[in-house]
Order: structure tokens, then sequence, then C-alpha cells
């Protein structure tokens, strides 16, 4: 996908397969085509503040929704949240974190933080596929976001 298209759904994630997933549920839905992927934090923050690969990037197309995993290269996850959610311009993007973590202590601080939805990835495939078909179905088009 070009970086000059908008991109509704920024997904954030370094295991490829999860990524796969993802794409794949999102695509049963028609919504693959406005996904971008960056596979750790530190891209993750580049793309969302127009800065490195993505300096030329328009500010004023911010993704729709930040589906973030916890467990990145680079920046983790918490990291980017904190990043994300302290920042004027992205503090209102709903960011969902997607991860295989339970741990209750990084539910709290994602929490903490502000994160919009905690949703531990299902193990099960058909699961998986659902839940992420779910998530991109309420964030794209049931949930109002301020202009």
């Amino acid at each position: 996908m070009s970086k000059s298209n908008v991109i509704e759904i920024l997904l954030v994630e370094d295991n490829p397969n999860d990524i796969e997933l993802t794409i794949r549920a999102l695509n049963k839905n028609n919504l693959v085509n406005k996904v971008h992927v960056v596979k750790d934090g530190e891209e993750a923050l580049d793309f969302l503040f127009c800065r490195g690969d993505y300096l030329t990037r328009k500010k004023e197309k911010p993704p729709k929704v930040i589906l973030l995993d916890l467990k990145l290269p680079k920046v983790n996850g918490l990291e980017v949240l904190k990043e994300i959610k302290s920042k004027e311009k992205t503090k209102y993007i709903p960011v969902v974190v997607l991860t295989t973590s339970r741990e209750e202590k990084d539910m709290m601080e994602s929490y903490r933080l502000g994160v919009n939805s905690y949703i531990v990835k299902p193990v099960d495939f058909q699961k998986f596929i659902d839940a992420v078909a779910d998530i991109g179905l309420y964030w794209l088009l049931l949930n109002e976001m301020p202009t």
C-alpha cells in the first residue's frame, strides 16, 4: 500500500503468522485494502508522527484504529501506547491491544495509559479470525469519532 493512501487500520505486529491471520480476517470483511502493517514499535511511531520513512505521510490522515501488539522489537507496545495517548494529534485514535499476554500487569498498565480495548489473541484459528473481524467492523463502521 502506498504511504500516501488513506489508512483506516494501522496493524502493529511483528509475528508473520499473526499478520497473515489478521489480514485474512479483515479481508473476509473487505477491510484489508485499508490496512498498513508495521513490524516494530519504532516504525509505528514513525508512521504516526510522520518521521523517518514516513516523513511525507499526511498528518491530517490518521488511522481510524490501531491494532497494537505489546511484545514488539525496538519499542514495546506499552511505550508506543504511552506516546500515542500523550500527544494531542494522536490521543483520540482508538487503540486496541491485540496480544498474547494474559498478564494482569500488562492489562492494568494498558488501561492506565488509555487503551480503548484489550483483547487476548485467541489460540483457536476460527476464534482469532472472528475476533479480528469483529474488531474491524466495530471500530471502522460502528464507532463514532470526534472530528
